[in-house]
This record gives structure tokens, C-alpha cells and sequence, in this order.
């Protein structure tokens, strides 16, 4: 009995345009405008800026020991004296009222003088403290928005996989019917079809994670971040040494600069100890009055009328330490260890900046050559996904074939997205590790964003995802020359493809 042909199968076109064409949202909102929401929303930036600003009005409050200072002191008492002289005596009370001004100037004080320049200094360790806190925002923003697109492209990759292993089912269990397969074609992809089904909904759940950390990053709900156009080149490293960037690493990271300023502070502070040793100048002055309104019992000349008295001063006051217990001693001691510390770790500081500089440029170099072999890999899982389709409508490949196929070509798209949004947070990594990322290292970024009423496509190239070929899973031989298996291929390619085509063998059991 001459057995009958297998049943073609093709993709459902319905549920896969609903799945992976739905066109970019009016409000999807870009990288730069997503930066600008999160800059002033993100809580560790906030900090840090204040931070900076209350370092600045520190090193202001030690400025304050080279100016002068002035001071109103005012009293008012009530005094009682009880004199006994010899047998005679009385008692009195009188009223007493006090007024002065006192100011000083400092002449000579070197601590003070090395306190703000410490203070100046410690103002612009905040401002790189801050400047190293944005550029940690930016990567994250970053990190956090192509995370979202690489879960939407996961979740669109596995409906698809989905819908081609459910157009497998129904194909195996026709030609179960008809007794053309066993049961066990049936049942193989029922289970392909049932782990789709636990990779979708695991799926839909790392999306909805990966969306609230976007939510919460920039403090807005339901973000839609916008995608990549399509055709992508992927910009490269300018310059292409990593050498160079090392260099710029050791001048501008901010965790360089910052371990180099606390050098500098902790040798300031080695100064200001060693003053301890030497004397202090000041100029004082001072203009203060006295009055008595019931008069001044020790004024004789007319008691109990008014007396007031009025008395000025200005002179210089030399304070000079001679014996403190060995405390200058034993804090210069103390600052001197404190440097040590500083310089090891600005030499740790540098040679972690130079090995994560070095591992972020070979990590863009390495996923470059990731995504090219994955662009292979996609048109070679293509081909075979095509041929093993082919084969089964023949005769010569079995349904487990075909479904490896489909999972192998799903696999390598997923991980060719993957890869290409690292390679974007990859350059920007790169750029801060060397100290040289800014808001503006986004812009090249955002011009490889899709516009807003460009359709969200997730394949290469801007192909749909679709796993049988960039259109959808391949139709059998005899479709007409715009099926999914003519498509995307030379007119002379379908050709020989479809006349190298193995023929069903009438002998086939």
C-alpha cells in the first residue's frame, strides 16, 4: 500500500502579527528623556549632590578662621553691699549695666589656613563623588532599559517558538490520523509545546520584573522604553587601544581622583599637625561701657548720682605652646601612618580602575565578535530549521528533528539580541571605567533607537520573529514562490534549492 504524503504545516499568521508586530507606543519614551526623569528622581544621585553641597558649605565654615570675628556682649545686675568700718556701717544696692564690643583678627595661624585649603579640597572630592554617581545612574538606567528590551524580544522569540511547535503539533497528529506517524511524533511535540508554555510564562514574569526595576529607577509607571532600529550597526570603541583608555582611566576615573585627593588631604592634615608646635598671632580690640543709674558706691565724690564709665583697648596676642604631653608628637605620628594609608590605596585604586578598564574594552572587543558568529549562527540555524522541514515533509527527517531545530534557531536569536544590547551598555561601561562617561555619551545611543511610528520588530535585521524563517516556519516544497521557504533567498537559490529537494520514497513505511 503506498503510503500517503505527510501533511504540510504552516504558521498561524494571525497569532503571530498579534504576538510580535504591535507597533511602537505614541508615549514609548527614549533613552535621553528617560535620563532626564531619572536625574532628578534617582535617590543615590540626590544624595550625592547634596552631599556636595553641604561639603561646600563646610570648606566656607573653615574660611572663617581667616576673617574676622566680633562679639556684642550686653549685662545688666543688681548688686548689694553690707560695709562695716570700725563699728559703722550700712548697707546699699545699686544697679549695674555692661556693654561691650570685642572683635579679633587672626594675624598668624597657619592650622587655620591649611583647615581651608583642606575644606576646598574636600568640596571638590564631593563634586567627583558626584560626578562618579551620575555616571553610575547613567549605566544602570541603561542596564535597566535594554534589560526590558531583551525580555520583550525573549517573550516575542518564545511566542513564536510557541506558535511553530503548536503548527508541529497539529501537523503530527494529522498525520496520526491518517496513520502516516506514530503517536510518538504526537507526543513529542506536545511536550516541546508544553515547555514553550512554562518558558512563556517564566518569560512573561522576567519581563514584568526587568519593567518595575525601569519604573522604579526613573520614578514613573508603565515605562516603554523604545527599541532599536533595524538594520543595527554597533558603534565600536574610539579609540581602538586599550592602552589609550587606560591612560584616560588613570587621569579621570573618579575613584582615581578621588583616592588622589584624599592623598592630598591626608598631607595637609600631616602639615596642620606639625603646627601644633608653633605660636598663634591675634589682633584683639575691644570698646565697652559701664553704668551705674543709681549711682557707684565705690565713687565717692558724688553718691548716688549716675556714674558711667566707658574704656577701649586694641593689642596683639601671642599664644605659643610649650610642653602639650607629646600630643603634637603623637598626632603627627597618627597623620603620617594616615598618609601611608592614602597612597596604598590610590595604588589600589588605580590598579583596579586599569583592570576593569582593560576587562570592559575586551569585553566590547569580545561581544563584537559574539554578535557577528551569532549572526552566523542565526542563518545557519535558519538553513537547517528550513532543511529539517523540508526533510520531514519527505520522508527523511522525524519530528524530533524539527523541533531541536526551531529551539536551536530560537536559542541563537534570543541570544544574538542579548548580545547586541551588551555590547551598547558595554561601550558605556567602558567610558566609565575610564572616566570619561557623560550624559552626553547617550546621544549616539539614541539615534539607533527606533522612531516612534517605526514598527517594534525583534528579529535581525528587522526581520519579525518568526522561527521557521524570517516570515514564519517553512511551508512545504510546492508553496508558491512567496511562501516563508522562497523567502528572503534569490529567485536562481529557490530554484536549486527546491529541485535538490529529496523525493518521498514510495517504499516508506
Amino acid at each position: 500500500m503506498r503510503p500517503m504524503p505527510r501533511t504540510p504545516f504552516t504558521p498561524t499568521a494571525a497569532a503571530l502579527a498579534a504576538a510580535l508586530l504591535a507597533a511602537v507606543p505614541a508615549g514609548a519614551q527614549t533613552l535621553v528623556q528617560l535620563y532626564q526623569t531619572a536625574h532628578g528622581y534617582d535617590a543615590p544621585y540626590q544624595s550625592a549632590r547634596a552631599n556636595a553641597q553641604a561639603s561646600q558649605a563646610r570648606a566656607d565654615q573653615a574660611r572663617a578662621g581667616l576673617l574676622p570675628q566680633v562679639g556684642l556682649q550686653l549685662g545688666a545686675q543688681r548688686n548689694w553691699a553690707d560695709t562695716n568700718v570700725g563699728g559703722m556701717g550700712g548697707s546699699v544696692s545699686f544697679n549695674a549695666l555692661n556693654g561691650s564690643v570685642v572683635g579679633s583678627q587672626p594675624l598668624f595661624r597657619p592650622a587655620n589656613r591649611i583647615t581651608w585649603d583642606q575644606g576646598k579640597k574636600s568640596a571638590e572630592l564631593a563634586q567627583v563623588q558626584l560626578q562618579g554617581t551620575e555616571q553610575d545612574l547613567i549605566v544602570r538606567l541603561s542596564q535597566a532599559y535594554f534589560d526590558v528590551l531583551a525580555a520583550e524580544e525573549s517573550l516575542a522569540f518564545v511566542r513564536a517558538l510557541k506558535a511553530s511547535v503548536a503548527e508541529q503539533l497539529a501537523s503530527a497528529q494529522r498525520n496520526f490520523d491518517v496513520g502516516n506517524a506514530t503517536i510518538t511524533d504526537s507526543r513529542e511535540a506536545q511536550a516541546r509545546f508544553d515547555l514553550a508554555t512554562a518558558q512563556e510564562i517564566a518569560t512573561e514574569n522576567d519581563l514584568r520584573v526587568k519593567r518595575l526595576a525601569l519604573d522604579q529607577l526613573v520614578g514613573q509607571a508603565g515605562v516603554n522604553p523604545r527599541p532599536l532600529a533595524q538594520p543595527i550597526v554597533l558603534p565600536r570603541p574610539n579609540p581602538q587601544d586599550v592602552e589609550a583608555w587606560v591612560n584616560l582611566a588613570m587621569d579621570q576615573h573618579p575613584a582615581v581622583v578621588q583616592s588622589r585627593m584624599a592623598l592630598e588631604l591626608a598631607r595637609m592634615e600631616t602639615a596642620k599637625a606639625k603646627t601644633g608646635h608653633l605660636p598663634t598671632i591675634d589682633l584683639q580690640a575691644s570698646v565697652g561701657q559701664n553704668r551705674y543709674p543709681d549711682g557707684n558706691p565705690a565713687f565717692t565724690a558724688a553718691p548716688g548720682s549716675r556714674y558711667r564709665s566707658t574704656t577701649a583697648g586694641v593689642g596683639v596676642v601671642l599664644n605659643w605652646p610649650l610642653f602639650a604631653g607629646f600630643a603634637v608628637e603623637n598626632r603627627v605620628r597618627e597623620t603620617l601612618s594616615l598618609e601611608d594609608k592614602a597612597q596604598a590605596d590610590l595604588d589600589n585604586a588605580r590598579r583596579n580602575v586599569a583592570q576593569a578598564t582593560r576587562t570592559a574594552y575586551y569585553g566590547v572587543q569580545s561581544g563584537h565578535g559574539q554578535v557577528a558568529a551569532l549572526e552566523a549562527a542565526e542563518q545557519s540555524s535558519l538553513t537547517a530549521l528550513q532543511a529539517n522541514q523540508l526533510g520531514y515533509q519527505v520522508g527523511v527527517r522525524i519530528n524530533i528533528d524539527v523541533l531541536n531545530a526551531q529551539s536551536q534557531l530560537y536559542q541563537t536569536r534570543r541570544d544574538l539580541a542579548r548580545a547586541r544590547y551588551d555590547v551598547l551598555v558595554g561601550l558605556l561601561r567602558l567610558k566609565q571605567a575610564s572616566g570619561t562617561l557623560s550624559a552626553d555619551d547617550l546621544t549616539p545611543i539614541e539615534q539607533l533607537l527606533a522612531s516612534s511610528d517605526a514598527p517594534r520588530t525583534t528579529g535581525a535585521a528587522g526581520e519579525g520573529v518568526k522561527l521557521g524563517s524570517p516570515a514564519g516556519p517553512v511551508a512545504p516544497a510546492s508553496a508558491p514562490a512567496s511562501s516563508p521557504l522562497s523567502a528572503g533567498k534569490p529567485q536562481g537559490q529557490r530554484s536549486k534549492d527546491e529541485a535538490m529537494a529529496p523525493k518521498p520514497r514510495a517504499d516508506r513505511r
